[in-house]
């Protein structure tokens, strides 16, 4: 998905007659986040992320997902399947221990099984389990919510607005941090907050670049921008960075 060139706030500054240092530095930090985000797309094309058959298995999927690689989600979620359970009344229903061994190939399986069910716990007490009772919060409302989750941090709670209910918030993860700090634009131990408030105010507020974006950073972290990296035949290559052979 190509995305037009519009920096937010863009045409009211212009207008205001505004032309101070802080306008330019967002515009500076807006073209080069679309210069990234056009190279990532321009070699990997539309990512087709999140993978999960509707919203309910987006959220199971999204507290699976911490701590593993998505192929250890994609065998827990096929166990949860294959045991006909992959409802919100079914494994809120269920003990444990059961939904724990069910979801163990995603690792931390006792932990997760208890995350899931606080999780569900919540949509019972709160929205008698039926997901649609969220779709009329604000994406801030919503995220403040999950996060008042006991297992849900950022990264998760991010990860359901943005691709369980289509609401556009920026996800981080590592691989956002690590491919920004080798490139110069955050600095080293910019925390959560200080990252995804970069994107979002730096960038238009829109749901598909959101969504595109994050899934090519992914992309293109495992190939190439991992702990140590492989810069060589990288899209962004060509950009001022830090970073190996």
């Amino acid at each position: 998905m190509l995305i037009q060139r519009i920096p937010p706030l863009r045409d009211a500054v212009h207008h205001s007659g505004r032309d101070d240092g802080l306008f330019w530095g967002s515009y500076m930090n807006y073209d080069k986040l679309m210069e990234i985000y056009d190279l990532l797309y321009e070699r990997y094309g539309p990512q087709h992320w999140w993978p999960g058959d509707g919203r309910f298995e987006v959220c199971v999927g999204a507290i699976l997902t911490q701590n593993t690689n998505w192929g250890n989600v994609e065998k827990a979620i096929a166990n949860l399947k294959a045991a006909d359970c992959l409802t919100a009344v079914k494994l809120h229903g269920m003990e444990t221990s059961e939904l724990a061994e069910l979801i163990r190939p995603a690792g931390y399986y006792n932990i997760k099984a208890a995350r899931l069910k606080s999780f569900l716990d919540w949509l019972f007490d709160n929205y008698a389990g039926d997901l649609s009772g969220l779709e009329k919060l604000s994406s801030d409302v919503l995220r403040e919510e999950l996060l008042g989750i006991k297992g849900i941090g950022a990264e998760t709670a991010d990860s359901i607005v943005l691709y369980g209910f289509e609401k556009a918030v920026f996800v981080v993860d590592a691989y956002t941090c690590r491919i920004l700090g080798r490139h110069g634009l955050i600095e080293e131990g910019a925390g959560y907050e200080q990252v995804r408030d970069f994107f979002e105010s730096n960038l238009p507020t829109d749901l598909k670049l959101f969504n595109e974006y994050h899934a090519l950073f992914v992309r293109v972290g495992k190939e190439y921008c991992r702990p140590k990296p492989r810069c060589e035949g990288c899209p962004l290559t060509s950009l001022p960075h830090e970073g190996g052979a």
